[in-house]
């Protein structure tokens, strides 16, 4: 009887193998066009990262709002100038000041006449002038863009909620 059993045995595993691979011949077909589609979104992926890191690069080369150092000597800003660059330009006092690489309190400073801009930020400010809304709203989504990427991945910014131990 020894024989007839192992002949039963063999046979239930050939078939239950047979059913298997019918189970699973879609399913292998599916991983391999899968790991196709994978495949080429890594190499999309990385040529995108090379373009934005050209392009990084590029937008590092150009020099921010300058102007030239004649035209910065001629020019003349007066703390209403200013505020009223800072009105035409729709900027609030913190995103003119972020355009402009120092704090809205400087920016605030400037318009009130406590201080005046040095010679650096006064060139930012003759440049800004030959600018229209719609470029310096371009400018100053590029920078907040760039200050987004500057910050460290997965850290948030701000400060921590204090909890309560009971």
């Amino acid at each position: 009887m020894g024989k007839v059993e192992t002949i039963i045995k063999s046979e239930i595993v050939r078939l239950a193998k047979r059913e298997m691979r019918k189970a699973t011949a879609p399913l292998r077909r599916d991983v391999r066009i899968l790991k196709g589609v994978v495949s080429q979104l890594r190499k999309t992926v990385l040529n995108l990262e090379r373009f934005v890191s050209l392009q990084r690069k590029e937008w590092e080369k150009k020099p921010p709002l300058e102007a030239a150092p004649e035209e910065v000597e001629t020019s003349r800003l007066s703390p209403r100038l200013i505020r009223s660059l800072r009105e035409r330009l729709g900027l609030s006092q913190r995103d003119f000041a972020r355009l402009t690489g120092v704090t809205p309190l400087a920016v605030y400073q400037w318009e009130t006449g406590v201080f005046k801009p040095k010679k650096e930020k006064k060139g930012v400010l003759v440049a800004l002038r030959k600018l229209g809304r719609r470029d310096v709203r371009k400018l100053l989504e590029e920078k907040k863009a760039m200050e987004t990427q500057k910050r460290a991945p997965g850290a948030k910014g701000g400060r921590k909620k204090k909890t309560i131990k009971k």
